[in-house]
């Protein structure tokens, strides 16, 4: 028997439809994978097989052959468990309802069956929302960051048995976590400019690159204020508008960092300061980092600071737009 059921693979900040394609046939009990799966997904099936059991199914005793299409898209990461999971189930007619095939599944799975929350739900909600899908099911601990997204009906799980129990319509669906925002920055938080005496060119030189995006490199002596004055851009820099806040949040997803929340916008929601980096000033490389997408209007800034050849300390707080 041949089932599909939909899921994402992430690439960049960017998701790509997969089909995760079940089929059962006469042979010796094994699992194959196919489709360009990396070390992570291959080892789903241990998991898989695993959590089927402990979750109170019977494994079929079949040769199950599992293609990931399409198949020249890496697949990276322990999301397939779930959808390979109800893949295997589906073929197998314990989920019976058509309602897998409207909705897109991503989520790890433990070896007792339950959820772990995994990264990149951002990016992969919004692409099943440009995909056309209705639905996006997936671990409970994700479903806040999901519902960010509007137009997507988020249906949050706990368990193996749960999604299946969902899919198959004899649980009532629950109402996903109200969407978040980051807690707000406050005045101890981010050093004011206003606390600087002097320094009149320095000053003038932030307020330029916050209001314009420009890049800016502070080049001096130790102890001329370079640092002092660039810890201090955060404080000045105008907050993230609702598309750019979305951006970040979608960065930090992918990269694992966020909590969740929407960092910040000027739309309905609290205000929260951009992302910013600042490095040691004893390193002793010249270190750059980017802390925001490079298609943002305004760019979120990071702070480098290094020594040079001649003993100089640079610092720079660098702007990309």
């Amino acid at each position: 028997m041949l089932a599909s059921v939909r899921t994402a693979a992430l690439h960049g900040i960017e998701s790509v439809a997969v089909a995760v394609e079940v089929d059962l046939s006469f042979g010796l009990p094994a699992l194959v994978m196919v489709g360009l799966p990396d070390t992570a997904v291959r080892e789903s099936r241990d998991r898989v097989k695993a959590a089927i059991r402990n979750s109170g199914f019977e494994f079929p005793q079949e040769r199950i052959t599992v293609n990931l299409a399409p198949a020249d898209v890496r697949k990276a990461g322990a999301a397939f468990d779930l959808p390979i999971a109800l893949g295997v189930l589906a073929a197998s007619g314990v989920v019976t309802s058509r309602t897998a095939r409207n909705a897109l599944v991503i989520g790890e799975l433990s070896l007792d069956g339950s959820m772990h929350p995994t990264r990149g739900v951002l990016p992969i909600a919004a692409g099943a929302r440009r995909d056309g899908y209705r639905e996006l099911l997936l671990p409970s601990a994700n479903a806040a960051e999901a519902s960010l997204v509007t137009g997507l009906e988020v249906l949050p799980v706990d368990t193996l048995r749960e999604a299946v129990a969902t899919l198959n319509g004899d649980l009532p669906r629950r109402a996903p976590p109200v969407a978040r925002t980051a807690r707000v920055a406050t005045g101890d938080d981010i050093p004011d400019l206003a606390e600087v005496h002097g320094q009149a060119m320095g000053r003038r030189a932030l307020e330029l690159a916050a209001a314009g995006g420009h890049n800016l490199l502070f080049v001096g002596p130790p102890g001329a204020g370079k640092t002092m004055l660039a810890r201090r851009l955060p404080g000045i820099l105008p907050a993230p508008s609702f598309e750019e806040a979305l951006e970040i949040t979608r960065i930090q997803s992918v990269a694992g960092l966020g909590s969740g929340r929407l960092q910040g916008s000027r739309c309905g929601l609290q205000a929260t300061t951009r992302p910013f980096l600042s490095f040691s000033r004893t390193r002793s490389s010249l270190l750059f980092a980017m802390s925001s997408p490079a298609r943002t209007a305004s760019a979120v800034p990071a702070a480098a600071s290094a020594k040079g050849r001649r003993g100089r300390a640079i610092s720079g707080s660098m702007f990309f737009r």
